[in-house]
């Protein structure tokens, strides 16, 4: 991509969109589109037709819309399908009649199935039972995926697919409701502390595993895919390395300070037993992530203290 071509962010206000957008200005991109910058509905497909026909972009990245850890998935299901669905149609769709040059759609590792072998390999999607409590959303992202690849082969687009591990980082909005794991850990750690609590109580057992990848090498990593990616199958965005929810709750806790006592809560609903993504195909490309788990975490707490500041 050149500097000046029209980019369009969908999504420029979840976690990656805002970092992507913000990244994509520092390297001296000057032609960046968004919703809400061009007051384009994107649940409405007229409004979507009209903003495609108007300001032709040229690239688009597809980010995350409706989106949550256990509780939001549970209590949100219908918002997150239909949101999610109907937003992916217009915009893969419109994409696709302006004749853009190129599409990337960021997927959720919740798309392969719940007991999936480990590592999972990109050919495991749709071989098996979807996790209950994340199915609504799986289920739109699925659709995404095989819309991009069903156009790709009908109508010659290039539109390509990645699904990244747990993402995380500076950029959280920390809205506890609907928080992933990673926040939830860093705001009830956190209130712990200030507030003297002897006990901090976590959903399920903290057995177990996820991998997770900070927001700085996820945006990397979109960014490298789409100048370097071509194929019509989805791709890996992980980094070999995953952690039980017992010992990120120990790592969480220590980084924020915590002194009480961890109490895990197993009647609670706690997600697949493990979700560890082979990501040999886009180490093969030439892509890595560089920020451990231990300083991302140390970042997002950082973050999440001023957060608080400002909002006291």
């Amino acid at each position: 991509m050149k500097k000046n071509d029209r980019i369009f962010i969908a999504g420029e206000h979840s976690l990656v969109g805002s970092n992507f957008t913000q990244f994509l200005t520092d390297e001296g991109f000057n032609n960046l589109l968004s919703g809400s910058s061009c007051g384009v509905d994107l649940l409405d497909q007229n409004s979507v037709n009209r903003f495609f026909e108007k300001e032709k972009p040229e690239y688009v990245f597809l980010f995350h819309f409706k989106s949550g850890g256990i509780n939001a998935n549970i209590n949100l299901s219908a918002e997150f399908i239909y949101d999610n669905l109907q937003i992916q149609n217009n915009i893969i769709h419109y994409a696709y009649v302006c004749k853009i040059k190129k599409l990337f759609l960021l997927g959720s590792s919740c798309v392969y199935p719940k007991n999936s072998l480990q590592p999972i390999k990109e050919n495991y999607l749709l071989m098996g039972e979807l996790e209950k409590t994340s199915e609504a959303y799986s289920i739109a992202k699925i659709a995404g995926i095989k819309m991009c690849q069903a156009y790709n082969r009908q109508y010659g687009t290039n539109f390509i697919s990645g699904i990244p591990a747990s993402i995380y980082g500076v950029g959280n909005h920390f809205d506890f409701e609907k928080s992933h794991v990673m926040e939830a850990l860093i705001i009830k750690f956190h209130e712990a502390r200030i507030t003297n609590k002897q006990t901090v109580s976590l959903w399920g057992t903290g057995l177990p595993r996820r991998e997770f990848i900070y927001v700085d090498d996820a945006v990397s990593a979109c960014m490298f895919l789409m100048e370097n990616y071509e194929e019509n199958e989805v791709i890996n965005i992980g980094c070999g390395q995953d952690i039980s929810i017992r010992e990120l709750a120990g790592l969480v806790k220590e980084i924020t300070g915590f002194r009480g006592e961890v109490i895990f809560d197993d009647s609670k609903p706690e997600g697949v037993l493990r979700k560890l993504l082979d990501h040999n195909k886009i180490t093969m490309l030439g892509w890595k992530p560089k920020i451990s788990l231990e300083e991302g975490v140390k970042l997002t707490y950082q973050r999440y203290k001023s957060y608080v500041n400002e909002r006291s």
